[in-house]
């Protein structure tokens, strides 16, 4: 009954089609995602990395997006996961790969292919999570985060005048570090709950005056910075929840 009443529904999802808005956005994102390998490829690596920061946008506004319009579907989540896959899986692990791995040989590779199989379990075990997670916390690195890490990391060292092979055993142990984090069970905090048109105090407003400036002034640098501090707010963030958990008291022995 259960299985008629399932196809039944499916059958009306087909018939009524899909939303197109929220759709186009993830499919810039796809698109984003395939120019930076193309780009990559032609060795336009900053071309490359800023397609990735641009998918990173487009990510977060499909859903927003999706929401607000009241069209959020099935077909919805399951084709932005695939776009993300692509974007912020795939991509930043083939644009790597060429711009500083190539010289590790088979180390390389796999530290690059290491990252897309993890992007990969990162994406499906959030799809079975959904509903079942504290919606405040990812549990694990998100995949766009991770993305626009290895993204900033290429536009910081462009900007300060260097190549991929300026920092290249740094960026062969980022993408493992990475790698990691994606499929750990670190919690990572999601902002859902922030909602930017409640009052703010007076000094909450001067920090983000301030902030813009900075972002600004040094685009990339504070990119890098940010992205540092959210990666670092995963383990700090476990290593609070430890020591708040209560210690159980030892089973008192019998005289």
């Amino acid at each position: 009954m259960k299985i008629k009443k399932r196809r039944k529904k499916e059958r009306k999802e087909r018939r009524r089609g899909v939303y197109v808005l929220p759709n186009l956005i993830t499919t810039g994102g796809l698109f984003c995602g395939f120019y930076a390998v193309i780009a990559a490829i032609g060795g336009h690596f900053y071309q490359a990395a800023l397609a990735i920061l641009i998918a990173a946008v487009l990510d977060g506004l499909d859903g927003r997006v999706a929401r607000l319009t009241r069209t959020a579907s099935a077909f919805g989540v399951q084709y932005d996961s695939l776009s993300d896959l692509i974007a912020f899986g795939l991509a930043p692990g083939v644009v790597v790969f060429l711009w500083a791995l190539k010289p590790f040989d088979r180390f390389g590779w796999i530290a690059a292919f290491l990252y897309v199989v993890c992007g990969a379990l990162r994406l499906a075990r959030f799809n079975v999570q959904v509903g079942q997670v504290n919606p405040q916390y990812f549990v694990g690195l998100p995949i766009p985060a991770a993305a626009s890490v290895v993204a900033g990391t290429i536009l910081f060292i462009h900007q300060i005048g260097g190549t991929g092979s300026t920092a290249h055993w740094a960026v062969l142990i980022m993408m493992y570090v990475l790698s990691f984090l994606m499929v750990s069970n670190i919690p990572y905090p999601s902002f859902k709950g922030m909602k930017l048109g409640e009052r703010r105090s007076f000094n909450f407003l001067v920090a983000a005056v301030l902030l813009f400036v900075l972002v600004a002034l040094e685009p990339f640098l504070m990119l890098s910075l940010g992205m540092l501090g959210y990666i670092l707010s995963g383990p700090v963030l476990a290593v609070i929840r430890i020591k708040k958990k209560p210690v159980p008291e030892p089973a008192e022995k019998p005289v």
